[in-house]
C-alpha cells in the first residue's frame, strides 16, 4: 500500500489572495476545470490536498509551507501578477527552497517558452524545424530573402496559441510587415516568423524523467477547412467551440500511421524532451508532411491537465485512468532529483 501524501496544489491567482482563501466556488466554473479536476483526483486517491493561489506574493507560499508541510507541491502556476513570462521564476523559487514539485524544472520551462531558442537547439541536433527568423522589437521589419511564403507569425514566447489567428498566416511582404508590427505592439513581444508547413498537426504527450513514457498520438483534424486554406491551430481553433464546429475541427487519436513511423515519431519526441531538458511531463506539437517528414513546432512543458484535454486523454488510452495519472505525476515530483 503506497503512503498517502500531503499535497499542496498551487494555482494562478487573478487578483491578490489570502492564505486560506477558499476557491471552491471558482472551481465550479469552466475556467477552473483543471484545478477542480486535479483536486478531485487527489481527494479520490485519499491524499490530503490543500490549495493556494499565487498572484503577487510568494511569501504566502513560504507561510503555507510552514503550516501545512506538504510532501510535494503540485504546480499549476503559469504566471505571476498576470504575467505568463514568470512561470519559470516561480519554479526557480521551489528549486532554491529545495522543495519537491511536479512538472518541469526552470531550465526546461525557459528553453521551451522561447520558440526561437528551442528551435535553434533542436536544429543544431538535426531535428527538422521550419525555417524561421526572430524579429526583435525596435528592429527594422523586413523579411529575409531565404524565408519563403507562406509564413506564420507569432509572439516568440506566448502559449496556448495566444496571438495566433488567421491573420498570422501571411503571403506578401506588406502583410509580413504589418503582422510583425502588430505582434510587437499588441503583445509587446518579439515576433517569430516561420515558414508554414503543410501537413497534419500532431500532439504527442510524454511523461517521465529518466525513463520516458510516450502516450498515444493525438491529431487536430480540420474536416471542413477548404483544401487551399491554411490549416493552423489558431487560438480560436483550440478554444472556441462554435468556431471548432463551423470548421469541423476535432482532436482525436491519430489513425492510419505505419507502426514504424509511429516508432520514429516517439523516438524523435523523446530526443526533443531530453534536448530541451524537460522533466515531469509535456506535450510536443509537430507537423507531419504528406511525404512523412516530421517538423517540430513547439514543446509545452506544462500542458493543460484537465481530464478532457489531450494529455489526460492520451494517458487514459495508454492505461493511466485520470486519478492514477495525477497520482503518478505527484509521486514522480517527489522522486525527481534536481541539481
Amino acid at each position: 500500500m503506497k503512503k498517502k501524501l500531503k499535497v499542496l496544489v498551487l494555482f494562478d491567482g487573478t487578483s491578490p489572495t489570502s492564505l486560506d482563501q477558499d476557491f471552491s466556488k471558482e472551481m465550479k466554473t469552466k475556467d477552473w476545470k483543471t484545478e477542480a479536476d486535479v483536486m478531485a483526483a487527489l481527494g479520490a486517491l485519499g491524499h490530503t490536498a490543500e490549495h493556494l493561489a499565487i498572484f503577487d506574493d510568494v511569501d504566502l507560499l513560504r507561510q503555507k509551507l510552514e503550516t501545512f508541510a506538504p510532501d510535494v507541491l503540485f504546480n499549476l502556476v503559469e504566471q505571476f501578477r498576470n504575467n505568463p513570462g514568470s512561470d519559470q521564476n516561480i519554479v526557480s523559487f521551489f528549486e532554491m527552497q529545495g522543495r519537491p514539485f511536479t512538472g518541469c524544472g526552470s531550465t526546461g520551462l525557459t528553453l521551451c517558452k522561447h520558440k526561437g531558442i528551442s528551435k535553434k537547439i533542436l536544429h543544431y541536433h538535426g531535428i527538422h524545424v521550419p525555417h524561421f527568423v526572430v524579429v526583435p522589437r525596435g528592429q527594422r521589419i523586413g523579411r529575409p530573402k531565404q524565408l519563403k511564403f507562406p509564413i506564420l507569425i507569432k509572439p516568440v514566447k506566448e502559449e496556448a496559441s495566444y496571438g495566433i489567428s488567421q491573420a498570422s498566416f501571411v503571403e506578401t511582404d506588406d502583410d509580413f510587415r504589418e503582422r510583425v508590427g502588430f505582434i510587437h505592439e499588441k503583445y509587446n513581444s518579439d515576433a517569430i516568423a516561420e515558414e508554414y508547413i503543410e501537413g497534419r498537426e500532431l500532439y504527442v504527450s510524454l511523461m517521465g524523467n529518466v525513463k520516458l513514457t510516450v502516450f498515444p498520438i493525438r491529431e487536430l483534424v480540420f474536416r471542413e477547412v477548404p483544401p487551399n486554406e491554411p490549416k493552423i491551430a489558431t487560438y480560436k481553433a483550440k478554444w472556441d467551440e462554435e468556431y471548432r464546429k463551423r470548421w469541423g475541427l476535432e482532436n482525436q487519436f491519430i489513425e492510419g500511421l505505419d507502426p514504424s513511423l509511429v516508432a520514429d515519431i516517439e523516438q524523435t519526441c523523446k530526443r526533443i524532451y531530453r534536448l530541451l531538458t524537460i522533466d515531469g511531463y509535456a506535450r510536443i506539437d509537430l507537423r507531419l508532411t504528406p511525404d512523412n517528414k516530421l517538423f517540430f513546432i513547439e514543446a509545452n512543458p506544462n500542458p493543460i491537465l484537465a481530464d478532457d484535454e489531450d494529455f489526460a486523454l492520451s494517458a487514459g488510452k495508454a492505461g493511466f485512468p485520470y486519478p492514477q495519472l495525477i497520482d503518478r505525476i505527484a509521486r514522480q515530483g517527489i522522486k525527481t532529483l534536481r541539481d
